[in-house]
């Protein structure tokens, strides 16, 4: 298969996330179900959305495998494609490449107890993580369940109606934050993911990982916190999404030292990413 050619894909449905109007979740179906079943796609994978004449952008895919034959996308609209994405129709055609880079290690988090941590736009693919594990079929393949989530204010927080579902649920812990609000009806945390984090998440118990995806101030101060809860390198899983470029590891920009995110990420062990050179 030719990796620059996009599937051709059919815009069904947008839905605006944000009080500011700035991240958009778009839901794809392909032109063909030949095309649909070639997308073949784990959770934590990208795709690069590519819109003729104007460019292309990678994209962290939101939606889970289990919701096929659509596919979605959160956007942010932060420069000319996103722009031109916002301003596009459900009926409206582009194109997707991929999927591209290596999801999460689904098989060795069976049987795990997972802590998932995410904060602001990056919570994308940790939603499809999380809409993956509770479904019916894929429950009981994992442990416990927690879920620390952070925006910076209540507008802008994503999947509200997702959320809300979580928590109404006896299997899954969800402890969502803000950096700070003035409403007076605001009825979770307030503070900074790490802090938390800190004082939610379970101890590490021999049969526990945690997975984090973040803005990258937010992972430089959530690793001593699993370092405190006892964490170890091994059992911590980055994902690296906002450093992906062309989305196969040709162009080199994605590189830390040796590891090229588009390819070999973007999901890593924090083990991993502490034998290159400390940019994440």
């Amino acid at each position: 298969m030719n990796p620059y050619k996009p599937y051709n894909v059919k815009i069904r449905d947008i839905l605006t996330e944000t009080e500011d109007k700035s991240l958009k979740t778009f839901t794809f179906e392909f032109a063909s179900p030949e095309d649909e079943a070639a997308f073949d796609f784990t959770c934590g994978q990208f795709g690069m959305l590519s819109i003729p004449g104007v460019g292309e952008i990678p994209i962290g895919i939101a939606s889970s495998p289990t919701e096929k034959p659509v596919v979605k996308f959160t956007v942010f609209k932060t420069g000319r494609v996103t722009t031109h994405l916002h301003n596009m129709k459900p009926g409206d055609f582009m194109g997707i490449r991929g999927p591209m880079g290596n999801g999460f290690p689904m098989a060795r988090m069976e049987n795990k107890n997972l802590l998932i941590i995410g904060g602001g736009f990056a919570f994308t693919t940790l939603r499809s993580l999380v809409e993956m594990i509770l479904q019916p079929q894929h429950r009981d393949r994992f442990g416990t369940v927690d879920v620390v989530y952070g925006a910076r204010t209540p507008g802008m927080l994503l999947y509200r109606d997702e959320l809300e579902a979580w928590e109404k649920r006896s299997d899954i812990n969800v402890h969502i934050t803000v950096d700070g609000t003035d409403d007076p009806d605001w009825a979770y945390q307030t503070g900074f993911v790490p802090m938390v984090t800190e004082s939610c998440a379970p101890k590490a118990d021999g049969n526990t990982m945690a997975i984090v995806c973040g803005p990258p101030v937010m992972i430089k101060f959530t690793r001593p916190v699993l370092r405190d809860l006892g964490y170890g390198d091994e059992e911590i899983l980055m994902s690296l999404e906002n450093r992906m470029k062309c989305g196969i590891g040709m162009c080199g920009r994605c590189n830390i030292g040796q590891e090229l995110v588009c390819g070999d990420g973007p999901v890593f062990t924090l083990a991993r990413l502490n034998r290159t050179p400390g940019e994440f």
